[in-house]
């Protein structure tokens, strides 16, 4: 069995410069990551790729502009979505490869399957291919980092009524995308397929989107989008989602008590996210998780 002074479940921004300090400071230490890649939701499926995404809409969105400047462009300009997405994904690749880089000259030793508890100094391995190992560690970190949340009556099928993770590598352009949540990653996203030529509706539970930043922010960020042409139903109270085919219809209710009903191609449900600490087994460790 191995053993470690320093074992860490969870290989994101969280679990990967934890187990860079420890290995400075002089610790035996091991990294347990259920992905083939490292670096969390943040690289892999999160900040890095929806910022790599904005970046290319936008610079898709200024084209429109370049006749003010000077700049003529014959011929008609596309979007080769696959293309945009094959970049986003070099730029994770680069991103998560420099992550396994500082594990190798730290001397860190990396584990790849699911981490669980068989007590409070051993955690067990679950491996893809079907195997396991247990080893020890003196000192343990959770470090498991969180999942999207979901309502409790939307089924997700991953494929039209999706989370962010499937937003990022979407077939084709929705025709109109209905954005469940106006907090930060579901307005991204949105922006991202609304410069993109997507019709984008962002329904929202609250009075106003991203609802846990300044008011005065949410004001001129409702402006700009609007004037971009995001429509916002803010306000409402989201009651059902439903797949037929091809087509989604989300339905809700106002502030007045009324139902309004919205039918797109796609549906992105963006409604925060949860610790994720499935088979964990924290309790075997006298770890008492509740959820919130």
């Amino acid at each position: 069995m191995s053993s470690f002074d320093v074992v860490i479940i969870g290989s994101g921004p969280g679990g990967y410069v934890a187990a860079i300090r420890c290995a400075q400071l002089g610790f035996t230490t091991a990294i347990i990551e259920k992905y083939s890649t490292l670096g969390g939701t943040c690289l892999n499926v999160g900040c890095i790729p929806s910022k790599a995404m904005l970046a290319s809409s936008h610079h898709y969105a200024e084209i429109k502009h370049f006749a003010d400047h000077g700049i003529e462009i014959s011929g008609d300009v596309k979007v080769n979505l696959q293309k945009m997405i094959d970049r986003k994904q070099a730029v994770v690749d680069q991103t998560s490869g420099g992550v396994k880089f500082l594990m190798d000259k730290n001397k860190i030793t990396v584990f790849e399957g699911l981490g669980s508890f068989e007590d409070a100094t051993h955690v067990k391995i679950a491996k893809n291919d079907g195997s396991s190992e247990i080893i020890e560690g003196k000192n343990i970190i959770i470090a498991t980092g969180s999942k999207p949340a979901n309502l409790p009556f939307i089924t997700l099928d991953k494929e039209r009524v999706m989370t962010s993770t499937e937003a990022l590598k979407l077939p084709e352009v929705p025709k109109h995308l209905i954005v469940i949540g106006g907090g930060v990653i579901g307005i991204e996203l949105g922006q991202v397929y609304l410069r993109l030529g997507a019709q984008v509706s962002v329904v929202e539970y609250l009075d106003r989107i991203i609802p846990g930043m300044d008011s005065s922010l949410s004001k001129e960020l409702t402006k700009v989008l609007k004037k971009q042409g995001m429509k916002f139903y803010v306000s409402h109270k989201v009651q059902s989602v439903e797949r037929n085919g091809n087509e989604v219809t989300v339905k809700a209710e106002n502030a007045k008590g009324e139902i309004v009903s919205l039918e797109g191609d796609y549906a992105l449900v963006s409604v925060g996210r949860k610790a994720f600490t499935a088979g964990l087994n924290a309790d075997k460790a006298g770890v008492k998780i509740t959820d919130r």
